[in-house]
């Protein structure tokens, strides 16, 4: 993905609301669809309380899925492998956020997506959620930079990595979440 397609794709302005959605035990362990406790990975875990998952979809529906209701939140296919031209999308949620005297959560993110030719594409300190969380301490919330990524043909075949780092402003906590995909 050149440079100037990977900018183009950006899709920042989403102005998604929190929306409470997967479960995430209070003590920071997460939970599958039924309600077990799920191993921590470099895409989806937790420090200090703050729970982090970046996922990379090829769902074009995604914000459809996420939006609609659902006792056990939503499932989203998780890209492996892209053909080149098929557009996928970098989600970051995050959970447990901690909140000021004034009920406010102030989290930011930096996002690095990183080519296979060692081009990459960084942005930092983007505000991922601010405001008042809005439902239980232990809700998912998605954050409202959502990255949007479509190779053209001349990009370079191979794995992309993903790297987020959630910053939680008020608890000093800095939470590295990394994921990878294949384009073909």
């Amino acid at each position: 993905m050149t440079m100037n397609s990977r900018l183009a794709s950006i899709l920042c302005a989403l102005a998604l609301a929190a929306i409470p959605a997967c479960a995430m035990a209070q003590d920071g362990i997460w939970k599958d669809r039924y309600g077990r406790p799920v191993p921590q990975t470099e895409s989806r875990r937790t420090l200090n309380g703050l729970g982090g998952w970046v996922v990379v979809t090829p769902d074009t529906d995604w914000e459809e899925k996420w939006a609609r209701p659902s006792v056990i939140g939503p499932v989203f296919t998780q890209a492996k492998k892209v053909p080149k031209g098929k557009p996928v999308f970098v989600l970051v949620f995050l959970g447990n956020p901690e909140v000021g005297a004034d009920g406010r959560a102030d989290v930011s993110c930096d996002l690095n997506v990183t080519g296979p030719d060692g081009r990459s594409l960084v942005q930092q300190s983007i505000a991922c959620f601010q405001g008042v969380p809005g439902g239980a301490r232990n809700s998912m919330y998605l954050s409202k930079p959502v990255l949007g990524i479509t190779s053209e043909p001349s990009d370079p075949s191979g794995t992309w990595t993903v790297q987020v780092s959630l910053k939680d402003k008020l608890s000093g906590t800095a939470l590295p979440l990394k994921t990878t995909f294949i384009v073909e």
